[in-house]
């Protein structure tokens, strides 16, 4: 009979060599709130499971020299009463506090809402726009990658057997900058998205707009970065040139596909009403910050 083994390292170290020492597929366990679903569905079929929860450090949020660094497994409903956080990233929080049900965000992860590597995941598309890294670690030692080079497709990522995420980074906020995530579902609370945006954006004392992040989700096999949305906003204050500018980069970046929760021309649309209304709130934000 198939046995399932499961692992619960205390250091990073020890993590790494289980991953690299397993025979057949392993999976990480950072929060559990899709892999243990799909476990009981029989979606997937691992033969180890590794919780990463015991490895000091890998739950909790601190600043370093006016960056954050979020660990991998630290539940939602955390970064969501984080204040400085709350202050400094408000895109970001609120994407993630998207993830699911209050009981939900009591597990959901930030590393697992990136590996579960769903074209939907609400935290994602955020963080691409905040600029954020991961650190990861693996048998050849730890290293620093863009959030946006992890996943490759729907269920697939870019780490290796031997690697899991570790933390996340969020650079130091620079003045006159702030980021919004909105989402569109069909209905008002707990469902997938049917479009997803996540824009960062830097202002001058003018109000014009001298750097910016257009990130789409729900539209394509990943998040999207869409340079020719930031290009449609830099150099501009948010009037309706930009806006309709912003509208049709983020149409032209849609790549979807027709399902249950909407069409390919529908998805199209939404994104270009998503990514101004979410360009507005960015945009409302930095010009009240100094």
């Amino acid at each position: 009979m198939r046995t399932l083994g499961y692992a619960a390292p205390s250091t990073v170290e020890d993590a790494v060599r289980v991953l690299s020492g397993a025979s057949g597929v392993a999976k990480v366990l950072s929060g559990g709130t899709d892999l243990l679903v799909q476990l009981r569905s029989g979606r997937i079929k691992p033969d180890l499971i590794v919780d990463t929860k015991k490895i000091p450090g890998i739950s909790g949020i601190r600043e370093e020299d006016g960056a954050f660094v979020i660990g991998a497994a630290t539940p939602g409903a955390v970064i969501g009463e984080h204040a400085a956080l709350r202050q400094a990233w408000p895109g970001v929080v609120e994407a993630t506090n998207l993830i699911g049900s209050t009981q939900v965000q009591g597990r959901a992860s930030l590393a697992g809402n990136l590996c579960n590597a769903s074209p939907a995941a609400d935290s994602v598309p955020a963080l691409i726009a905040a600029r954020a890294t991961c650190l990861i670690a693996g048998a050849s030692g730890q290293r620093e990658a863009p959030v946006e080079s992890i996943t490759t497709g729907p269920g697939r990522t870019s780490l290796k057997r031997d690697e899991f995420i570790i933390a996340f980074r969020l650079p130091k906020r620079t003045p006159r900058s702030a980021d919004a995530y909105l989402r569109f579902i069909p209905r008002t609370e707990m469902d997938i998205a049917v479009v997803g945006a996540g824009i960062n954006v830097t202002l001058d004392a003018s109000g014009v707009c001298t750097d910016a992040r257009v990130v789409l989700g729900a539209v394509a096999p990943t998040a999207v970065l869409v340079p020719e949305g930031a290009a449609a906003l830099i150099g501009r204050t948010l009037d309706d040139t930009a806006l309709a500018a912003l509208d049709r980069a983020a149409r032209g970046a849609c790549k979807p596909i027709d399902d249950k929760r909407g069409t390919i021309e529908y998805r199209i649309k939404v994104a270009g009403v998503m990514a101004r209304r979410a360009a507005a709130i960015a945009y409302a934000r930095a010009g009240e910050r100094q």
